[in-house]
């Protein structure tokens, strides 16, 4: 029996290696690409938070307004929602964004979005909801897989190994 006699009666033999090796080639690639995505996810969720952060602060009264009169946080005064709400606005975005802290920062702000979510819910339009479905699932990819390599974390961790 010739080899190409052979190849056809049984298939190619190394059909199956060169797929496991395609197969390599793709997961080493999309391993390649966890960090970049991870990073791209923490700079534009910080970017949409932060600059919410300071909107609020540059009207106060207005959020103030908003937290007394729309937005309803539960227990909270609404002075007392204003301040937490900004703040968490305003301080968890850098931690994510450097990747400093980087799970914490992810887990706090997801916690706002959730807040921002379910107490102005009653009134936003299906793509502003959608909107905060993206956002919280982004969060959430980083609380859960932590902000990856290019991170200081990942830094701070390289360097203590050391």
């Amino acid at each position: 029996m010739t080899q190409a006699t052979r190849v056809a009666s049984t298939g190619n033999a190394d059909d199956g290696n060169l797929i496991a090796r395609l197969w390599a080639l793709v997961e080493a690639t999309l391993d390649g690409l966890r960090s970049p995505a991870l990073m791209a996810a923490r700079l534009y969720v910080s970017y949409v938070f932060f600059n919410s952060g300071l909107q609020s602060l540059r009207d106060w009264a207005g959020t103030v307004w908003l937290y007394q009169n729309e937005f309803h946080v539960g227990p909270l005064p609404p002075h007392v929602a204003a301040v937490v709400g900004t703040a968490g606005e305003l301080l968890l975005p850098p931690l994510v964004a450097f990747g400093l802290l980087g799970r914490f920062g992810a887990l706090g702000l997801f916690v706002v979005n959730l807040v921002a979510l379910l107490s102005y819910m009653y009134a936003l339009q299906a793509p502003a909801i959608m909107f905060h479905f993206i956002w919280g699932g982004l969060i959430l990819m980083i609380a859960l897989w932590g902000p990856g390599s290019w991170s200081l974390d990942a830094w701070r961790k390289a360097r203590r190994t050391r």
